[in-house]
């Protein structure tokens, strides 16, 4: 080897180490936020701390949402068909949001194992039909 190919060689190695390090180092930094949910049955088995912040995702349980009818404060459960948690939320629920339909809770978990949620997401099916077939149906 003559000393333009050590140096390309060793320019080389230290650039991976330098991309390597950087890589490590965000992945580091994002690890709470790479998971994009934990279901009721993770969140079961992990001692969370209670003020680790996290989303919780799951169906909602039907016949389990109960709303105040003097705030703006709502209660449910959210399963994934092994446990269950109850949620509690005070804020204004999506549009999507249905008993029995996909949701996102972000936010924590109490001492007492009850989910304070600080933001609600409501996951839609992914039933897509032609507006022409949405018509026939009775539906818009």
């Amino acid at each position: 080897m003559n000393k333009i190919h050590k140096k390309r060689l060793s320019i080389l190695f230290f650039s991976t180490l330098a991309v390597a390090v950087a890589v490590s180092l965000i992945l580091y930094a994002l690890r709470q936020n790479i998971n994009a949910f934990l279901t009721p049955t993770e969140i079961a088995a992990k001692q969370l701390a209670p003020d680790y912040h996290c989303r919780l995702g799951g169906l909602v349980k039907n016949g389990t949402l109960i709303r105040d009818q003097y705030s703006l404060s709502v209660q449910f459960v959210v399963t994934d068909l092994q446990h269950e948690i109850t949620v509690y939320y005070n804020g204004i629920l999506p549009d999507l949001f249905r008993e029995g339909k996909g949701v996102i809770a972000e936010g924590n978990v109490d001492a007492t194992g009850h989910f304070n949620a600080t933001q609600i997401l409501a996951k839609h099916d992914e039933n897509y039909k032609p507006r022409k077939l949405q018509n026939m149906q009775g539906t818009t």
